[in-house]
């Protein structure tokens, strides 16, 4: 079937895109598994080729695109190839719309330029230890001075993507105690420098997959976040997580889609490849039953997220439809690409075999960004079951 998500333009972008993973992504990615994220002047060289200035304004040095599709494109490639690129997709396509959409005028001067350009890498950090998916239990607490200048920040995350390679954390803080009446109360986001006093990057966690991405604790003590580097109004945080987590569980299901087209892919040239008790493995009818299973899947997954995402370019994707996209494609995804490794084989639980990798990296896809038992609990609530 023809697709229609995709205009010329994004096309383009695909083929520039496709060439920089081969060429500068694939032949080091090892070393950037090993080191546990990848260089810094890798960063800015994705700052280069425009991946995180594709929604900034043109006259802070970005495109100026509003359409969330070109961004579907890159892990559409990173997917094909079983590699990525780092913390930079929480970077590029979570936290700009939350400094574009809830900074000032005199933030946006002093930290999109940079962004933009990779110089000034971004992490969020929320999850803390006893929390996980309950935001409203959170502790990590911010005073604000005696005299009004700055917030005097303690506390704790864990789970934080992007927290060592960070120069800006958007930390999720409690700047009032919550109410009787609504624990989601009095949360505020705060832009804290990663070079200030009492800001520790803790433990570099140690993860079964995304192995190129680091994923850190950090510590607060009496961290000084001068009152400019609020992010948005006091009290409104969970009101703009809210706000941005179906673009979130969109980029998630997409990512998904991605990796399991891109295992099917694998497992298809490898069937061609492979010969055991004297013929193709590709030649065997169970091998061509599963894959034909996998190509139904990854095919419906495509349908699926493909409505996503022009659902959100049209404004139109709510946290219902977000969470069945998330839901149905992280599910889906992980049985495909279990499947593929399985037509591997032996081979297929080696490292160096991409499809291993995609097996590790995928899994999380059912826990971050909500867990799948959040996503139904969201699903069954937009039913109006009552």
């Amino acid at each position: 079937m023809r697709r229609t998500v995709f205009t010329a333009e994004h096309e383009a972008f695909r083929s520039v895109i496709r060439q920089f993973v081969a060429d500068e992504v694939v032949p080091v990615y090892p070393e950037w598994e090993r080191a546990g994220h990848p260089p810094r002047a890798f960063f800015r060289r994705l700052g280069e080729l425009g991946v995180f200035g594709i929604e900034a304004p043109e006259e802070y040095g970005g495109a100026g695109q509003a359409s969330y599709k070109f961004h579907a494109v890159i892990a559409e490639e990173t997917g094909r190839a079983g590699v990525g690129f780092g913390s930079s997709v929480v970077h590029a396509e979570l936290i700009l719309p939350y400094l574009l959409r809830y900074g000032t005028p005199e933030q946006h001067e002093r930290w999109i330029p940079g962004f933009v350009t990779g110089e000034l890498m971004t992490a969020i950090a929320m999850t803390e230890p006893g929390t996980g998916s309950d935001l409203a239990g959170i502790r990590t607490e911010a005073r604000l001075a005696a005299d009004g200048s700055h917030y005097v920040l303690n506390g704790a995350k864990t789970f934080i993507t992007g927290g060592v390679v960070a120069d800006r954390v958007l930390v999720v803080c409690r700047t009032s105690p919550a109410t009787a009446a609504d624990r989601r109360s009095g949360l505020s986001v705060l832009v804290v420098d990663a070079r200030a006093e009492g800001f520790t990057v803790g433990r570099k966690l140690d993860k079964i997959g995304l192995l190129a991405s680091d994923t850190a604790e950090l510590a607060f003590q009496d961290v000084r976040v001068p009152v400019e580097d609020l992010l948005g109004e006091e009290g409104r945080a969970f009101a703009y997580l809210s706000e941005n987590l179906p673009r979130e569980r969109l980029s998630i299901a997409v990512s998904s889609y991605a990796q399991a087209a891109g295992a099917l892919g694998m497992a298809v040239r490898y069937a061609r490849d492979r010969e055991v008790f004297g013929a193709r493995l590709a030649d065997f009818q169970n091998t061509k039953f599963v894959l034909a299973d996998c190509a139904a899947d990854v095919s419906a997954m495509q349908a699926v997220a493909d409505r996503a995402l022009d659902a959100h370019d049209a404004g139109e994707l709510g946290a219902g439809e977000a969470a069945q996209a998330k839901l149905f494609c992280t599910e889906t995804a992980a049985r495909v690409i279990d499947r593929c490794l399985q037509l591997h084989g032996g081979y297929g639980y080696m490292r160096e075999y991409p499809v291993a990798r995609l097996y590790a990296d995928n899994r999380v896809h059912r826990i971050f960004g909500g867990t799948s038992e959040i996503m139904r609990a969201i699903i069954a609530k937009s039913l109006d079951l009552s």
